[in-house]
C-alpha cells in the first residue's frame, strides 16, 4: 500500500490535538464516569495508533517538519517529527494508556461515589497532551509551553484528595517546578537576545555566532532548568518527597515519563544548540554522582514507593552517562535505554498498587508472606524487578551493556569511572529489589516489625485509609482484571524490548545518527522545499 507523502504532516498534531479535544468532552461528560473513561481510553488508544505511524514514516522517510499555521519559519510554531521524538510518543503513549486502564480498574474497584474521578479523566488526558507538546517543539518556547501544561495538571493529579501529606508533597513539588521554570524563562531571554529567534533549528546556525562565554552560560542555564525537571543530581532531593504520596496510577506516570521529559530536553539541548560546549565532563560527573547516591539512599528506605523514588533518580545517572559521552554509540545506548527505564519503572509502580491493595502497605516494615498469599503478585513484581537490576537477558542488561561499551570506547579515565560506577550502581539495585523481595515476598509476615497492621481498606484516588489490625482488613478479594491487565501488558512490552533488541537498537542507532549529523535538522526545518512544512499538510 502506498502512502501519502504527507502523511506524517497530516498526523503531526494529532498527540496533542486528540486528548486536548477530549479533555473538554470528558468534562462536559463529568456526570457519566463509564461514558468519560470510555471516551479517554479510546482517545489515548488513538494516540498510541499515531505514534506507531509517527514512528515508522520517520524511520523509514527520515525527519519532518510542520508549520502550525502555514507560517514560514521561524515565525509560528513548529513540530518537528523525527526518530527521537516519534519514539518517545510512542513509548509514552503506551504508558499513559495502560495507566489510564489501570486508574480505572482501580477505581471501580475500590473506589466511592466522591472519588474525584470527574476530575482526575480530563486532567490526565492534559497532561499526555503536554507530554505530547514537550516532544514534539521545533522551538523553545513552545517546549516550556509543555512543560507548563506538565507543571498545571501534575499539581492537580499530585494534590487528589486533598489530604495534608499530598498537599504538602504537591506545594513542595510546584515550588520546585516554579524555579525550574523561572531559571527555564531566564535561559529562553539570554538565548533570544545572542541570537534573535527561538527557533531551534535557526538557534542552532545562530549560536555559533555567539561569544564562547555567553553561549556557555545560556547552555549552563538551560541544563540547570532541565536538570531540575530531569532530577539529576544534586537537582533531584524533590523528587523522593513527592511523588510518593500521590496515588498509585499518578506516581506510576509521575516515574515514567516526567523525568524522561526533562531528559528528551537535555538530549536536544546537547546534540542541537551546544555539541561543542565543552559540558561533556560535568554531564558525566553528574551522572555519577545520581547513580551511586541515588542507589545508596534506595538501600537506606523501608517504603516500596520511596525506595523506587531513589532508584528512579539513580538510573537518570546512566541517561547522563550516555550523553555526556557525545558518542553514536552513547546516545543509541540512552535512547535505548530511556525506553527501558519508562516501562520498567512505571510497571513497578503499578505493582506497589497491587501490593498495597492485597496487603494493605506498601512499608516493609509491615509486609510478609506474599509469595505465598499472591504467587501471581510475586511473578509481576519479580520480573521488572530482576529487568531493572540489569538481569540478562532483559532489556536493563542490554541498555547498559551498551552503555558500557560506549564508555569502554571512549577510553578516557572520567568514563572508566563511571563504568565502574555504573556496574557498581547495577549491583546495588539488584541488592534492594532483592531486599524487597526477601522482606515483602519470602519472610513470613508475622516476623515483620509491624506485620499485624495494615491500612483499613485501599484507596484510590482519595487517602481515606486508616490503620487497623490485618487479621480484622476485609478481603480485599481477587486482584481486579482492568488493573491487573495494564501491568501485564506492560511487562510484556518490557520484555519485548528484549526478545526485539536487534530492530529497536538499529532504530536507537539510525536516532543517535541523526542526533549526532544536526545538519538533517537544520535542513529539515529551514531549508525544506515548501510542501515538506505545513503547507503540504492540507
Amino acid at each position: 500500500m502506498t502512502l501519502p507523502p504527507d502523511l506524517i504532516l497530516r498526523l503531526a498534531p494529532l498527540p496533542v490535538l486528540i486528548p486536548m479535544l477530549t479533555a473538554a468532552v470528558s468534562l462536559i461528560t463529568g456526570r457519566r464516569p463509564r461514558v468519560q473513561q470510555t471516551i479517554s481510553v479510546i482517545a489515548l488508544s488513538a494516540v498510541v495508533a499515531v505514534a506507531g505511524m509517527l514512528l515508522y514514516l520517520a524511520d523509514r522517510n527520515g525527519m519532518a517538519a510542520i508549520q502550525v499555521g502555514n507560517w514560514h519559519t521561524p515565525i509560528g510554531i513548529t513540530l518537528v517529527v523525527d526518530r527521537l521524538s516519534a519514539a518517545m510518543l510512542l513509548v509514552s503513549s503506551i504508558v499513559l494508556l495502560a495507566v489510564l486502564v489501570y486508574a480505572v480498574g482501580q477505581g471501580i474497584s475500590d473506589g466511592a461515589e466522591r472519588q474525584p474521578t470527574s476530575i482526575f479523566q480530563p486532567t490526565y488526558l492534559i497532561l499526555s497532551a503536554g507530554v505530547s507538546i514537550a516532544f514534539l517543539a521545533g522551538d523553545l518556547f513552545n517546549l516550556f509551553v509543555g512543560f507548563e501544561v506538565l507543571l498545571a495538571a501534575s499539581f492537580v493529579l499530585l494534590t487528589l484528595g486533598a489530604s495534608a501529606e499530598r498537599v504538602r508533597a504537591g506545594v513542595s513539588y510546584v515550588m520546585v517546578s516554579m524555579v525550574s521554570s523561572l531559571i527555564f524563562l531566564t535561559g529562553i531571554a539570554l538565548a533570544y537576545a545572542a541570537t534573535g529567534t527561538l527557533n531551534l533549528a535557526q538557534m542552532a546556525e545562530r549560536m555559533g555566532s555567539v561569544p564562547g562565554g555567553v553561549r556557555s552560560a545560556i547552555y549552563a542555564v538551560l541544563l540547570v532548568a532541565f536538570g531540575i525537571k530531569a532530577a539529576v543530581f544534586p537537582l533531584s532531593n524533590w523528587l523522593p518527597d513527592s511523588y510518593p504520596t500521590a496515588p498509585a496510577p499518578v506516581t506510576a506516570v509521575f516515574a515514567g515519563l516526567l523525568t524522561k521529559v526533562g531528559v528528551y530536553a537535555i538530549i536536544r539541548l546537547h546534540t542541537l544548540l551546544f555539541p561543542s560546549a565543552h559540558f561533556d565532563r560535568i554531564l558525566l560527573i553528574c551522572g555519577l554522582l545520581t547513580m551511586v547516591l541515588g542507589i545508596l539512599g534506595a538501600i537506606a528506605q523501608s517504603d516500596i514507593k520511596r525506595l523506587l523514588s531513589f532508584t528512579l533518580v539513580s538510573h537518570i545517572g546512566y541517561l547522563m552517562f550516555g550523553i555526556g559521552l557525545n558518542t553514536a554509540l552513547g546516545l543509541a545506548g540512552t535512547v535505548y535505554y530511556v525506553a527501558h527505564h519508562i516501562l520498567v519503572q512505571t510497571t513497578l509502580f503499578l505493582v506497589v498498587g497491587l501490593i498495597e491493595r492485597q496487603a494493605g502497605s506498601a512499608s516493609l516494615e509491615r509486609l510478609g508472606g506474599l509469595l505465598a498469599a499472591s504467587p501471581a503478585l510475586a511473578v509481576l513484581f519479580g520480573i521488572p524487578a530482576l529487568n531493572l537490576g540489569g538481569i540478562p537477558p532483559f532489556s536493563g542488561f542490554l541498555g547498559k551493556v551498551t552503555l558500557l561499551e560506549a564508555g569502554v570506547a571512549d577510553g578516557s579515565a572520567l568514563s572508566w569511572i563511571l563504568v565502574a560506577g555504573s556496574v557498581l550502581t547495577s549491583l546495588l539495585t539488584l541488592y534492594a529489589m532483592a531486599r524487597v523481595w526477601s522482606k515483602a515476598f519470602w519472610r513470613p509476615r508475622a516476623q515483620a516489625p509491624e506485620g499485624e497492621l495494615a491500612d483499613a481498606a485501599p484507596s484510590a484516588l482519595i487517602d481515606e485509609s486508616v490503620d487497623m489490625l490485618f487479621d480484622e482488613r476485609p478481603d480485599p478479594g481477587r486482584m481486579p482484571r482492568l488493573m491487573l491487565m495494564p501491568t501485564v501488558a506492560l511487562i510484556a512490552v518490557g520484555v519485548a524490548l528484549t526478545v526485539l533488541a536487534g530492530p529497536i537498537l538499529n532504530i536507537a542507532t539510525r536516532t543517535a545518527g541523526d542526533l549526532m549529523d544536526r545538519n538533517i535538522y537544520l535542513t529539515t526545518v529551514l531549508h525544506s522545499p515548501e510542501p515538506a512544512q505545513a503547507g503540504g499538510a492540507r
